[in-house]
């Protein structure tokens, strides 16, 4: 289904930070402090939100803010539909215009990610006092809901900064669907599941301003019936990621040019970055892929683990040489009755290798379905 079918479907909940309301048992409904959980639970922990989660209630999650990159400023997050207007607003960024972003423009810039919609900050706001127009700061959300309404996720990000600047995430398993029914979820504990869905996200960057967007597909495993005393094994990929500027054009393949050249590649000498295609023949960015930990999921459907992105090159004696182009965590929520759907948001950083002295930050969520 794509967006804008998922989003005129029905459901009323709407993405906003935790609040310091205690969970209703009946409802679902209810928030938390922005607190970091202290667990057991092992690394990485997760982050800020709902304090007692169970598997029958709504979960918030929301990321920590950070004040030396900037992340977790974005708060009271909501995406805004109920008068067909397809608008998000967000609390606490700075120069930002209004609070209220729109849907992007699908000429000049991007309004769509996969099944994601994404959107844009305003590029000019008034001074009330003399009415002159003044420019304000790039900002960029992406948000998705699940068909069923039962998950959902925002992204918001900026481009204006010459390190990482200011936004924030947040995804949730809400109180109910888009039916109206409770949502619950059912931890299975027997057997595997594979995931399939979209995946959808912003890279800013430490050492240059500008923003760029990348999609591809999430795919996860369950083995629900290991690691033993309740816990389950989960393994993340995200494939056939590519690459876009801010006005949507696509870019991987510059963007593997210089990953070649960085790894040593080129026409004369050295390594040769070995490289992937999607199934219509598109060059593609590496595979993301998962640490496999024995902690990575708990019995209310939350999964905390880390990630890397891995670069294979072929050497002039034909062997394999790799190495991480990319490291990070991605956090998630399952839910449903047959453990049906999983919403989650991963952040990854590394250097980019097109300028000297760059890294990148990228941030993707992704709404993936049992298959």
């Amino acid at each position: 289904m794509g967006f804008v079918t998922a989003c005129d479907s029905g459901g009323g909940d709407v993405l906003q930070a935790p609040t310091d309301e205690p969970t209703d048992p009946d409802t679902g409904s209810g928030g938390g402090d922005e607190t970091p959980i202290d667990s057991d639970r092992g690394t990485p922990e997760l982050p800020p939100g709902t304090t007692t989660p169970t598997p029958n209630t709504q979960i918030v999650r929301r990321e920590a803010q950070d004040e030396e990159t900037g992340g977790g400023y974005a708060t009271n997050i909501e995406y805004r539909n109920d008068q067909g207007q397809d608008e998000f607003f967000v609390d606490n960024i700075a120069f930002d215009g209004n609070n209220v972003y729109t849907r992007g423009d699908p000429v000049t810039g991007v309004a769509q990610l996969g099944s994601f919609g994404v959107y844009e900050g305003a590029e000019t706001t008034e001074d009330p006092v003399t009415g002159n127009t003044l420019s304000t700061f790039t900002y960029r959300a992406i948000y998705g809901r699940s068909d069923s309404g039962q998950t959902e996720f925002a992204i918001v990000r900026s481009g204006s900064y010459i390190d990482y600047g200011f936004g924030g995430f947040v995804y949730q398993r809400n109180g109910l669907d888009n039916d109206g029914n409770q949502v619950r979820l059912i931890l299975p504990t027997e057997g595997d599941g594979r995931y399939l869905g979209d995946y959808a996200g912003i890279r800013i960057f430490d050492g240059r301003d500008g923003l760029e967007f990348v999609d591809g597909e999430a795919e996860m495993y369950v083995d629900f019936k290991d690691f033993n005393e309740g816990q389950r094994g989960v393994a993340l990929f995200v494939n056939d990621r590519r690459l876009y500027n801010a006005a949507g054009v696509d870019i991987t393949r510059e963007y593997l040019d210089a990953l070649n050249v960085d790894g040593g590649g080129g026409e004369d000498s050295g390594p040769t970055l070995i490289e992937d295609t999607d199934a219509q023949g598109n060059p593609v960015l590496p595979t993301i892929r998962p640490v496999i930990s024995p902690d990575d999921a708990d019995p209310n459907g939350e999964i905390a683990g880390e990630i890397f992105e891995v670069t294979e090159f072929e050497e002039e004696d034909s062997s394999i040489s790799s190495n991480n182009s990319g490291e990070g965590t991605y956090y998630a929520i399952m839910s449903g009755d047959t453990a049906s759907e999983i919403v989650g948001v991963l952040v990854m950083t590394g250097d980019d290798p097109r300028f000297d002295g760059t890294t990148f930050q990228e941030t993707g969520g992704f709404i993936v379905y049992r298959q």
